[in-house]
């Protein structure tokens, strides 16, 4: 029986959805097929028939979380505002709607050229959601290098504070963090 245009949307949709979330809850390498197709509610060939193979599914799963989340950041959203809650106990709790630079981070050496293409546009646009936030009397090439460093600096102090095993630690990297860029 074949699926509408409309219907294959909807199922790709849910597919993405599902796939950018356990990616960020399990990493890429722990997202195996059965689990995904599980949560998607979709059988293997269903997601084979959208994508092909695994490596098209990542590759696409990661763009969809990516842009997933700059679509949450609202316009007129203060950099302040953005790096505290980027830097905040609730996003270091739920990796699953979190950050997916963050949570996919350290794996994406191992990728594809493709899905490390994805990630690295998806973090320039980080980059550059920074950059326009910050003060106008920058030039923009420092205002480029500050939000670089600002983006490393957050993600990296997500990364650690969701890997270390104490809790007043994990806490402490958040708020330090949040600081010095507050400064």
């Amino acid at each position: 029986m074949r699926v509408s245009k409309e219907q294959a949307a909807k199922n790709r949709e849910r597919i993405l959805e599902a796939a950018s979330r356990l990616m960020r809850e399990r990493g890429i390498s722990g997202m195996g097929v059965d689990a995904l197709a599980d949560a998607a509610g979709m059988t293997h060939g269903s997601m084979y028939s959208q994508f092909g193979s695994k490596e098209r599914l990542v590759e696409e799963a990661v763009a969809h979380a990516i842009a997933a989340k700059r679509r949450e950041v609202p316009e007129g959203l203060a950099l302040g505002e953005y790096v505290s809650e980027y830097l905040s106990e609730r996003h270091r709790d739920e990796p699953g709607s979190g950050c997916p630079f963050a949570a996919l981070a350290c794996e994406m050496s191992r990728q594809s050229g493709d899905v490390r293409e994805r990630f690295t546009a998806g973090f320039r646009g980080m980059i550059g959601l920074l950059s326009g936030r910050m003060a106008s009397a920058l030039k923009p090439r420092q205002r480029e290098e500050e939000a670089l460093a600002m983006a490393a600096s957050m993600v990296g102090a997500l990364v650690l504070a969701r890997a270390v095993n104490d809790p007043k630690l994990s806490d402490d990297i958040l708020r330090a963090t949040r600081n010095r860029l507050g400064d």
